[in-house]
């Protein structure tokens, strides 16, 4: 741990990444109460928040993940988060004008750039924090995005109940404009020896190749299976929580927003725990995922059938608890088993699959309940997630995880 926090390379991508969560909220919140204000509450143009945020993932997450194995990371980080204090500074003006529209477009801003930084920080990684180290690294990050999904909601509804819109959007400038002045402690980052024989290659030529990268590896023709079961299931149940809330638990829609937190707070222990125990976690990781994922099919169908709002809360708790797990373990895999140059293709290739999960799974979510009522809605959700533990245990671990995880101790 305290080697850890001497690698310059992660100190300076987990501040960033403090600084991106604390404009994620902000952002967040103050479009919500905006948009909700400038169109008398229609649902509609709220749902178009939602599309905003996820579309672009589909459209650029290869895109970005294929440009962020050509380009220099430490640039790309650098130059993404300027352009969005720049992207936003436009809006800002934009909204000043009357022209109210134009909020929306800081969430797309936000969904792109992150497209193409997010897989240029994962090649950070690879390069500069050891292996024995990644879970722990992961694991810290996941406590800082929990800590978020905790405190996250109130300071961004208190910075746009208090300063209103303009001043929401100031900050975001402020916020990116830090985080990419942070990046520039990175050290120097080109990249490899083949950059210059890629360069003269296509970026359509890149992205056949990262297909056939992932195509040809086994654990990342499991991984993707998964990631979409995991999408499908989520998409699923995500949309139907309040109405779980209101139907079994007899509470206002209103508190859906404490067993989120709950989550959250599940999240945090999670990622504490994962942080303190990498050695166990590299020992046991063969059956850490099937295993937690046999854990979240079960929950699922507990929290449907649980008339009390102690048990839902409680699975909820665990299930934040099993996702950092989750997320440690299959965050470290895609790290340790991926070349360095495909990294960035690899996670635009696999991302869009679990996307497009949820996004299927969102949209048939209504239709399920009309035809089999939440019973059935969350019972195919657990099929789902039991299926996925399936898949999960198939996993091939290689020789060099192996000795990795064998490595280091807790």
């Amino acid at each position: 741990m305290a080697e850890l926090f001497r690698n310059r390379v992660f100190l300076v991508v987990a501040g960033a990444d403090l600084l991106q969560q604390i404009g994620i909220w902000i952002r967040n919140m103050a479009l919500l109460y905006y948009i909700m204000e400038q169109t008398n509450n229609d649902p509609a143009a709220v749902a178009l928040l939602t599309v905003f945020e996820y579309l672009p993932i589909f459209v650029f997450a290869l895109i970005g993940g294929t440009f962020a194995d050509r380009w220099n990371p430490k640039r790309t980080v650098v130059a993404g988060d300027a352009l969005s204090a720049v992207s936003i500074a436009v809006i800002l003006a934009l909204v000043l004008g009357g022209w109210w529209q134009a909020a929306f477009a800081a969430t797309v801003v936000s969904a792109v750039v992150s497209q193409f930084s997010q897989p240029a920080s994962a090649v950070l990684f690879k390069r500069h924090v050891p292996e024995r180290h990644v879970e722990t690294a992961v694991g810290f990050t996941q406590s800082m995005t929990a800590v978020f999904m905790i405190g996250g909601p109130p300071v961004g509804t208190f910075v746009y109940t208090r300063f209103g819109i303009e001043w929401s959007l100031s900050a975001l400038i402020a916020v990116f404009a830090a985080a990419s002045v942070v990046q520039l402690l990175l050290p120097s980052t080109p990249r490899t020896q083949d950059g210059g024989d890629r360069g003269r290659m296509s970026a359509l030529k890149d992205l056949q190749d990262g297909f056939r990268y992932v195509a040809g590896h086994r654990t990342l023709r499991i991984a993707a299976v998964m990631f979409l079961l995991i999408g499908l299931a989520a998409g699923i149940v995500n949309p139907l929580d309040v109405f779980v809330v209101m139907e079994r638990l007899g509470l206002e829609k209103e508190a859906v927003q404490w067993f989120a937190m709950l989550e959250g707070l599940g999240l945090l222990i999670g990622g504490g725990l994962a942080a303190g125990l990498s050695g166990w976690i590299d020992r046991h990781r063969r059956r850490i995922v099937p295993w937690t994922l046999v854990l979240f099919g079960i929950g699922t169908f507990v929290e449907v059938l649980s008339l009390w709002p102690v048990l839902t809360g409680g699975v909820r708790l665990l299930s934040g608890v099993a996702l950092t797990f989750l997320q440690v373990v299959l965050g470290a895999l895609m790290i340790m088993e991926v070349e360095e140059a495909y990294v960035g293709r690899t996670n635009g290739i696999i991302l869009p699959v679990m996307m497009g999960g949820l996004l299927v799974g969102s949209a048939s979510a209504g239709l399920l309940v009309r035809q089999a009522t939440l019973f059935g809605a969350y019972g195919l959700a657990a099929a789902l997630l039991l299926l996925c533990a399936l898949v999960a245990a198939r996993i091939p671990y290689t020789a060099k995880a192996a000795s990795a995880a064998s490595g280091e101790g807790v």
